[in-house]
């Protein structure tokens, strides 16, 4: 057993795989800027973990893990340089527990894209969890029913979601590559881009044993080789007889032009009909029994921070949702003006990166429509600089009809309660600090 650090324990992604390796029972320390519910269950768990960066913080003999958001001039990056410590990016240790997984007989199924790997990668380790099938995984979200993001256990599974925003996906070779869709995103590290994230994902294609794609997506059409499909029309595994309710969504798959299993999700949206035709397809080629797994479906509510309601206050719902791209934007409103009427939402946009906002600009004006009221905060800049002339303010001042509102998201809070009303269904969005919102608006009650 080995003694692993990671700087920066306490994001989501970290704090996954650094669970993983507890239970697998190695050493984890860690540090973080602050502290959080992520890392009060890494301390539960046994890992030790310090608030602030320090030198001091970093064990003798310990493997280092970063993040591509780690600088150089971090002091544990520089501490573990100078005593010469083995160095770890987080897409090499996954790259590495996959590798071991597959020696020990695990099949890996990789879930990826530009949106909804998230929620594959956990319905499809829920699915396999609730089936008795003892998945291991390591997802990009908290699956609320197992109340975690990452596990170890002796199943014939290993599951991941595999990050294409800094180009480490190509690290991976799965023996089920599943890839949702692919659009522009991540324009401060694809700079001509769809055309880069293409290139990126020819090379992770290569390396993958079978490949099932979207072939309903622009973007995946770009892509060459011998795939296996889902869609609504032309494609291996094709979902029809679609019936959208309140409680949820039916509709019936088919592989091949023959009826495979009718399927009933609580989930709204046709995004999330995608999702499970993805998870249905990788584990119909992986040889699962479907007729073992097709009832825990219906008892998937989504992953953390997927349009995941976080309170109600006097009549007004709250939901969070970690939707930070223009097409995931108009996924979630879609889904929620189809099941609450779009008069009735209030979307609070945080926009995240002002590399993002500034390169995605005119998609984002387009991705409210389904808002009855839309509500602007400042930027979240997740460590970048500001670009001049790229702004929350701006940016509200070019959507017509929107709102800004300025400050932290308690500032936002305190001045949005007063204006919201009885039924009101108010939507945060965005990957970073909106995710307070509902406990910020709760304050002010």
């Amino acid at each position: 057993m080995g003694i692993y650090h990671f700087i920066a324990i306490g994001g989501i992604g970290m704090s996954g795989l650094a669970k993983y390796l507890l239970q697998e029972g190695h050493t984890v320390t860690g540090s973080d800027i602050i502290d959080s519910k992520y890392v009060k269950r890494l301390r539960e768990l046994g890992a030790q973990v310090y608030i602030g960066h320090s030198a001091k913080n970093v064990p003798e003999n310990a493997s280092v893990v970063v993040s591509s958001a780690i600088r150089e001039d971090n002091p544990e990056l520089i501490e573990a340089q100078n005593k010469g410590l083995k160095i770890y990016h987080r897409s090499d240790l996954l790259k590495e527990l996959a590798k071991i997984a597959q020696k020990d007989g695990k099949i890996f199924i990789g879930f990826s894209g530009t949106h909804g790997k998230t929620t594959t990668s956990g319905m499809c380790s829920y699915v396999l969890d609730k089936a008795g099938l003892n998945p291991s995984f390591v997802d990009g979200g908290i699956v609320p029913e197992l109340n975690t993001n990452a596990q170890f256990k002796d199943g014939k599974f290993f599951i991941a979601e595999l990050d294409e925003s800094d180009g480490t996906i190509i690290k991976y070779s799965p023996d089920i590559l599943v890839i949702n869709n692919l659009e522009e995103d991540h324009v401060d590290f694809y700079k001509n881009g769809l055309s880069d994230l293409v290139k990126t994902f020819k090379k992770e294609i290569s390396k993958s044993k079978k490949v099932i794609v979207n072939n309903d997506n622009t973007g995946i059409q770009s892509l060459k080789g011998d795939f296996i499909t889902f869609g609504l029309n032309n494609a291996d595994y094709v979902a029809e007889n679609i019936i959208q309710e309140k409680s949820g969504t039916k509709f019936t798959i088919r592989y091949k032009g023959d009826v495979l299993v009718d399927i009933n999700i609580q989930l709204s949206g046709i995004h999330n009909v995608y999702n499970t035709l993805a998870v249905i397809a990788s584990l119909n080629e992986a040889g699962v029994s479907l007729a073992k797994i097709k009832d825990y479906f219906y008892s998937f509510t989504g992953m953390g921070r997927r349009f995941q309601k976080v309170c109600e206050l006097n009549g007004i719902e709250v939901f969070d949702d970690y939707a930070h791209h223009p097409t995931e934007i108009k996924a979630t409103l879609d889904a929620a003006a189809s099941k609450y009427g779009k008069d009735n939402i209030v979307a609070v946009f945080q926009p995240h990166r002002y590399t993002r906002l500034k390169g995605l600009w005119n998609e984002f004006k387009d991705s409210f429509n389904e808002a009855g009221r839309v509500i602007v905060t400042d930027v979240y800049a997740a460590s970048e600089d500001p670009i001049e002339g790229i702004s929350g303010d701006i940016f509200s001042s070019d959507l017509n009809g929107s709102e800004y509102l300025s400050g932290s998201i308690g500032d936002v809070a305190r001045k949005l309660l007063p204006t919201l009303h009885s039924g009101n269904v108010v939507i945060g969005l965005g990957a970073g600090t909106i995710t307070s919102l509902g406990k910020e608006l709760e304050k002010q009650i």
